[in-house]
C-alpha cells in the first residue's frame, strides 16, 4: 500500500518503500514466518529500530496497503455529490480497482504469490481480519457523517467490507489454481456485480 509515512520518521518514503520491497521480497523467497524484522532490516540496510518506526508489527510489512485502502474508502464518500448514491460510490470504487488490475483487487501481477504467501502463515490470515475490522469501522465512521444515507450505516459498512472479502477469497482460490487472468478478472468483476445487487436488494 501507498501510505504517508509518519512525520519524523526517519527516511521518509524512500526508506519504507525501499523496507516494504525487501521485505516482500524476503517473504514470498521465504514464507513469512521464516523471516524475521532482523533479516529484513540487515538486507534493507537498515537497523530493526528503524524498520519498526515504519511498520509497527511484522504482519505490517506485508500488508503495507491498508492506510491506502481506508483512504480510499473515505475519499469515495466525502467527494459524493449531491443526489449521488452511497452504494453506487462504494461499488463503482471496487470496479474501478479491478478495471485497473490494482493490487487491493487481487488481480495486478504477483498477485498470486501474494496470496500464496498469505495462504501459508496463520499470523497473516489473522492480521487481514484485523484489517477488515479496521476497514469496517473506519467505514461505519464515513457512513455516519452522510446524513443522506437513510439506512443503518453499521449495518452497510459490515455487509460491504464483508463482502467484498468474500470476493477477494474467491479470486485467490481461482489464481491460486491457476486460472488465466482475464478468466479471473471476469469472476471477479461478475461478483462485485451480484454483490451489488444483493446489497441494494437487501440493506
Amino acid at each position: 500500500m501507498i501510505v504517508v509515512p509518519r512525520t519524523g520518521v526517519r527516511g521518509g518514503p524512500q526508506t519504507r518503500a525501499k523496507i516494504a520491497g525487501v521485505a516482500s521480497g524476503l517473504f514470498v523467497e521465504r514464507g513469512f514466518d521464516a523471516v524475521t524484522v532482523a533479516d529484513v532490516a540487515r538486507e534493507a540496510g537498515v537497523s530493526s529500530v528503524t524498520v519498526f518506526k515504519h511498520f509497527p508489527r511484522k504482519e505490517d510489512l506485508f500488508f503495507d496497503r491498508q492506510a491506502e485502502a481506508e483512504d480510499l474508502l473515505r475519499t469515495a464518500l466525502r467527494e459524493r455529490g449531491p443526489g449521488d448514491d452511497v452504494l453506487a460510490l462504494l461499488c463503482d470504487l471496487v470496479v474501478g480497482l479491478a478495471d485497473d488490475r490494482h493490487p487491493l483487487s487481487g488481480l495486478a501481477d504477483g498477485a498470486g504469490s501474494f496470496f500464496e504467501t498469505v495462504a501459508g502463515s496463520p499470523s497473516l490470515a489473522n492480521r487481514a481480519r484485523e484489517i477488515g475490522s479496521t476497514l469496517q469501522q473506519a467505514l461505519t465512521e464515513e457512513l455516519e457523517r452522510q446524513p443522506a444515507y437513510p439506512g443503518d450505516v453499521s449495518l452497510l459498512a459490515a455487509f460491504f467490507i464483508a463482502g467484498y472479502a468474500a470476493v477477494l477469497v474467491q479470486t485467490a482460490r481461482d489464481r491460486l489454481a491457476g486460472q488465466p487472468i482475464d478468466t479471473v478478472a471476469d469472476a471477479h468483476r461478475d461478483r462485485l456485480r451480484r454483490l451489488d445487487e444483493a446489497l441494494r436488494d437487501g440493506v
